[in-house]
């Protein structure tokens, strides 16, 4: 077993380099000139790089957690694919929608500012908490695993992984904005792809070769490695669902479409990252899979939880140089998500300060995106030293991205979509979401409502996710034909401006 100290050591240099590259990187290229620059980086992002970013950012410590429980306890093989397919799909939505994004509103910079020019204060209001809560239960999310599977792995304890990590990443992101975060993600792709690589070839090579770890999955559970399994195809239907509602309210995309050099790169880099995401959730997913066959090493008990159960293996059964490989894996993956949700947390948050200081300047945008950064990297810290599990305020937080995402959405081709029927539109497929939500927090609250209470059906994720999104797509088609008012999309344009109006743009990223 790898000893603390060992870990902590891998921990501190790792983080140290990354924190020293990413404050070399935006000292070189003279600082953070504008609050613009801060929160865009605006067209400054070749094809290499912008698919970098997108990988590394997608790219948490999650995939060896989420898709390992698919595997391992939700359909095997199967639901596995279903779950890398899930990861692709929302990078090939926005390889049509961002350049249709860039076109209508060419000096954005967040999903709010487009709601709020679009739909008013109501669905403004609505869409602006859906993202920051999705964004920040992200967050928390990454540095809750990664912390617990350093606790789990070496016996760290989780106050100093969290404090470490997220003190850290914070020194270069609060420092150099999405410049920074997007040069570090370059350099972690560069790092993560072989390093996942090489841990399933040790993986394999350690369980005895691929014959063994077939035979050893196949006694556990003949099904696990069947890709047409009801149960795992399910799954992985409704979960597809699920985090293509949360990516399309996820303000760390929208800051790569301006990021990105021009539209042709944008489609480039969007749809090479979904080939790259797809491999790379499949592999890890196979982790899951894998373990499954380890009958004595992942049973089902007291404490157990399957989304560890790739760590519980590696622990337990992997050579120690093979341990810290997956270490310094799972380090990277969590640096690379965890300075692109603390930019997107600020840069969402920034985009809306002009509307709440009168005439504040440009020095005062800048540092209240760097406070906003520190806030939110204390908060999410916190939250992981006390959480325990953060899935079901994951899959919560999805239901809603699901519920708004078409209404959202639908402004950006429709004439006729009004704030109204769209915010409309996006309760009533919440409402429908929440009926069928079977986290045990929500259905305590939805099943002691009276009248509609013990009128609801059972409770079940794939009617849950299917019907938040259906309903609200269907509601705001409606709205929209029976609307008698017409918006003239053009006028986005000019009411969604820069922080710097007249400003030179960004210098080329060298990184590309």
């Amino acid at each position: 077993m790898v000893t603390a100290t060992t870990t902590l050591v891998v921990t501190v240099v790792t983080l140290v380099a990354f924190t020293a590259l990413g404050l070399w990187y935006v000292r070189r290229r003279g600082g953070v000139r504008s609050a613009e620059e801060f929160v865009s980086a605006r067209n400054s992002a070749g094809t290499g790089a912008t698919t970098a970013t997108l990988v590394a950012s997608v790219m948490g410590v999650w995939i060896l957690l989420a898709p390992v429980e698919a595997g391992a306890a939700f359909g095997g093989v199967s639901a596995v694919l279903g779950y890398a397919v899930g990861e692709a799909i929302p990078m090939l939505a926005y390889a049509r929608l961002g350049p249709r994004i860039r076109e209508l509103i060419p000096e954005g910079h967040s999903l709010t500012e487009y709601a709020l020019a679009r739909y008013g204060p109501g669905m403004y209001a609505f869409v602006l908490l859906v993202s920051v809560f999705y964004m920040f239960i992200f967050l928390a999310a990454e540095l809750t695993g990664i912390a617990s599977a350093f606790e789990l792995v070496a016996g760290v304890p989780r106050w100093q992984t969290g404090v470490l990590v997220g003190g850290f990443v914070l020194l270069y992101t609060s420092y150099g904005g999405l410049p920074a975060s997007i040069f570090t993600d370059a350099v972690q792709t560069v790092l993560v792809v072989p390093l996942l690589a090489l841990s399933a070839v040790g993986a394999v090579v350690a369980l005895g070769g691929p014959g063994a770890v077939y035979g050893q999955v196949v006694a556990t559970d003949p099904t696990l490695v069947d890709p047409t399994f009801f149960t795992g195809l399910r799954f992985g239907f409704w979960v597809a669902i699920a985090i293509l509602g949360a990516e399309l309210v996820n303000q760390t995309w929208w800051q790569r479409i301006y990021a990105a050099r021009d539209a042709e790169t944008l489609r480039k880099g969007f749809r090479r990252a979904a080939v790259t995401n797809f491999c790379l959730v499949l592999v890890a997913g196979l982790f899951g899979v894998a373990a499954r066959g380890v009958a004595d090493i992942v049973v089902s008990g007291e404490g157990y939880n399957a989304s560890i159960a790739f760590f519980v293996l590696l622990g337990e059964a992997f050579p120690e140089p093979l341990v810290l490989g997956v270490v310094l894996l799972a380090l990277l993956l969590v640096m690379s998500t965890a300075d692109t949700l603390f930019n997107a947390l600020a840069s969402v948050v920034t985009a809306d300060l002009p509307r709440v200081l009168a005439d504040a300047d440009d020095r005062t945008l800048t540092w209240g995106a760097r406070l906003l950064t520190v806030v939110v990297a204390v908060a999410a810290i916190l939250v992981s030293l006390r959480a325990q599990s953060v899935l079901r305020l994951f899959l919560l937080a999805d239901l809603f991205g699901a519920a708004v995402m078409v209404p959202l959405l639908y402004g950006l081709y429709s004439r006729r979509a009004t704030g109204t029927g769209m915010l409309v539109a996006s309760l009533a497929g919440l409402a429908v979401g929440l009926a069928f939500f079977p986290a045990p927090i929500v259905r305590s609250v939805t099943t002691a409502l009276p009248v509609v209470g013990p009128l609801l059906p059972p409770a079940d994720f794939l009617p849950a996710f299917v019907g938040a999104a259906g309903v609200s797509a269907l509601v705001a088609v409606i709205s929209a034909r029976f609307s008698a008012a017409t918006y003239d999309l053009e006028r986005l344009a000019t009411t969604v401006r820069r922080f710097d109006t007249g400003a030179p743009e960004t210098a080329d990223d060298p990184t590309d």
